[in-house]
């Protein structure tokens, strides 16, 4: 572990010089070119951008189905990326739940909402039943007899985060959990997400196409190109400066500023730069 993670308390994750690349048509493609990223403990984060920005290769490696090609993913202290399968079990038996797209990957859908649960707290180390029964209890689902196959997409979502979060997991990963959702199913399964997340002290990570569904959270990153651009906050809106010092335009100058724009960068003042867009024709 690095002498920064050795100083600093634990985060819920840490993501440092994060890279992925796999293979496709005898090619190496770059799905994360060096994410860093810090969550601390009881944050709500979402994670958007475009197909192929690398926000579900993200998840999948903080939740350990996924090794990193280099760089360091660590959750609450344990450096996922380099765990021994042992180490991972225990990861996800005492710390992460996860809520993976499709309720047939998260859910046994010949089986009841109280059978899911007790499928997922065997050998958890913090589960608790009445938590998961309390999700389900928002949406009448505690006392459902019904497979989950007869159940609509809402109603398996809430048993996916009621599975999810039996465990009480100090940190929630989702992809697209909402992505099924008519709006009003969606805001419903927030509800019961932020407010079940903010009662337990559960940081959580949620990839979303929805704009919507980012702006419950307390922390908006947007990812292009396997690249953490901007950031939104109650702070405000910001890009992010790379490691190799360069900062993406906003999405609405991507247009009038093609790829391969010349523009020159002036310090007009400490902590002010001003960027204008060389026109003409300028030859190298």
């Amino acid at each position: 572990m690095t002498e920064t993670l050795r100083r600093t308390a634990p985060a819920a994750l840490r993501c440092e010089g994060l890279v992925h690349v796999y293979r496709e048509a005898d090619t190496d493609v770059a799905a994360l070119r060096g994410i860093d990223l810090v969550v601390e403990e009881g944050q709500r984060i979402a994670l958007l951008g475009p197909s192929g920005s690398g926000k579900s290769t993200l998840m999948a490696i903080v939740a350990g189905i996924l090794r990193p090609s280099a760089g360091r993913v660590v959750v609450f202290g344990t450096d996922i990326g380099r765990a021994k399968e042992r180490e991972l079990a225990h990861v996800r038996r005492s710390t992460l739940g996860l809520m993976l797209q499709g309720a047939s990957t998260n859910l046994l859908l010949h089986e009841d909402s109280d059978a899911n649960l007790a499928w997922a707290l065997r050998g958890a180390e913090r589960g608790d039943v009445r938590l998961g029964r309390r999700v389900l209890r928002s949406s009448d689902l505690h006392r459902d007899r019904r497979p989950v196959s007869a159940m609509s997409p809402s109603e398996q979502q809430i048993v996916a985060l009621a599975v999810a979060m039996a465990g009480r997991p100090r940190l929630l990963v989702a992809d697209e959990p909402t992505s099924q959702l008519d709006d009003a199913s969606r805001d419903h399964l927030l509800d019961v997400l932020v407010e079940t997340a903010s009662a337990e002290g559960t940081a959580t990570l949620i990839v979303t196409h929805d704009e919507q569904v980012a702006a419950r959270m307390q922390r908006m990153i947007h990812l292009r190109d396997g690249r953490i651009g901007e950031e939104a906050s109650d702070r405000g809106r910001f890009a992010v400066v790379g490691a190799d010092g360069s900062v993406q335009l906003p999405a609405e100058l991507r247009d009038r500023w093609p790829a391969g724009s010349f523009v020159s960068v002036a310090e007009t003042a400490p902590g002010e730069l001003v960027l204008n867009l060389q026109r003409d024709e300028v030859t190298p």
